[in-house]
C-alpha cells in the first residue's frame, strides 16, 4: 500500500495591507490565527449574480448548500478574528424562483435579468419571501458566534421595483456578531450627533461604483463597523472584497486592511482603486 503524506498549506503571514487573490475558503486557511481585529463583509447573494467562475458562491442548487458553504466559511474567519474581534456581515434578502430557471428584467431594473436561477427551496412556496439574513444568522449563532444585534441598512434611494402586490424593499441587513462573550467594541467612535449611544436603524444612500457591475458597499456603511472596532494601525478582514471599497475606508481611515477576492477582473479594479503595487497582491491558486 502506497502512503501519501499531506502537509497543511503553509501559513501566509503579513505585516501590511494585502489583497489575496483566490477562493475565500482556500485563503483563509492559510492566514494565522487571531491576527485581525474585524471583519466587514458582504457575501454573495443566493440566485442573485452568476459570475462565470468556478468555485463561486452564490449558485448552489439549494439554499441549505449556500448557508452551509457560508458557515464553513465563516468558521475559519472565526478562527482569523481575535478574541476580542467583531465581524460585520451584511447580507440581502430576496424571493421564491416561483419555478422559473431565470429571472427576468424589471423595466425599472434591467440588470437584475439572469438566465439561471436556483429552484424554489423545499417547503417555500412561489412568491415567498426567502427569509435569507436570518436564516444565515441564526446558523453561524449555531456555529458559536455571538449574534450580538441586527442592523437595518435604510436605503432612501432604494433600487425601484416594478411590483405592486407588496411594499417596494429598501433595507438590508447588517449584522454585528462577536467571537467570544468580552470583545472591543469603542461606541465613543460612533456617537450619534446628540450624543447619545448609536441606534440600530442606519440610513444611508446606496454608493454605486462606475467601473463595477455589482452591488458595491456605500462607505457610509462601513465606516462605523471599522471605527468602533479598531485602532488606527489594526487590521480589518473582508473575505469578499469586490472592488475594494472595505480597503478604500481602512486606507480613509488609517486602517490596514486584508481582502480576499476570487475574482481577477475585481482584483485589478480593487488595486487600481487603492494604488495597490503589484507585490501588494499575492496569488492562491485552489
Amino acid at each position: 500500500m502506497r502512503r501519501t503524506r499531506v502537509d497543511r498549506p503553509e501559513t501566509m503571514t503579513f505585516d501590511d495591507s494585502v489583497i489575496f487573490e483566490g477562493d475565500a475558503l482556500t485563503v483563509l486557511r492559510r492566514l494565522p490565527d487571531a491576527s485581525v481585529g474585524c471583519v466587514v463583509t458582504s457575501p454573495p447573494y443566493w440566485g442573485l449574480r452568476d459570475y462565470n467562475l468556478p468555485g463561486q458562491i452564490g449558485l448552489e442548487p439549494t439554499l441549505p448548500q449556500y448557508i452551509n458553504k457560508l458557515i464553513a466559511v465563516f468558521a475559519e474567519v472565526r478562527r482569523v478574528l481575535r478574541d476580542d474581534g467583531i465581524l460585520w456581515l451584511n447580507i440581502g434578502d430576496g424571493y421564491t424562483s416561483g419555478g422559473r430557471a431565470y429571472r427576468a428584467p424589471d423595466k425599472k431594473n434591467r440588470a437584475r435579468a439572469m438566465t439561471i436561477r436556483p429552484e424554489t427551496p423545499e417547503g417555500l412556496k412561489p412568491k415567498d419571501l426567502l427569509g435569507l439574513p436570518w436564516r444565515l444568522a441564526f446558523a453561524l449563532q449555531d456555529d458559536g458566534w455571538y449574534l450580538r444585534t441586527d442592523i437595518i441598512w435604510n436605503k432612501p434611494n432604494a433600487m425601484p421595483e416594478s411590483v405592486k402586490d407588496r411594499p417596494t424593499r429598501a433595507h438590508e441587513y447588517l449584522f454585528m456578531m462577536t467571537k467570544s462573550l468580552r470583545y472591543r467594541y469603542q461606541r465613543e467612535a460612533v456617537l450619534e450627533g446628540n450624543g447619545r449611544n448609536r441606534r440600530t436603524v442606519w440610513t444611508v444612500n446606496t454608493q454605486p461604483f462606475p467601473g463595477a457591475h455589482f452591488a458595491t458597499f456605500p462607505s457610509a456603511l462601513i465606516e462605523p463597523a471599522i471605527l468602533s472596532s479598531t485602532d488606527p494601525g489594526g487590521f480589518v478582514l473582508d473575505p469578499f472584497f469586490g472592488s475594494g471599497t472595505v480597503g478604500l475606508v481602512c486606507q480613509q481611515l488609517g486602517r490596514r486592511y486584508v481582502g480576499i477576492e476570487l475574482q481577477p477582473l475585481y482584483v485589478e479594479m480593487a488595486a487600481g482603486r487603492l494604488n495597490t503595487a503589484a507585490s501588494a497582491i499575492v496569488r492562491i491558486a485552489a
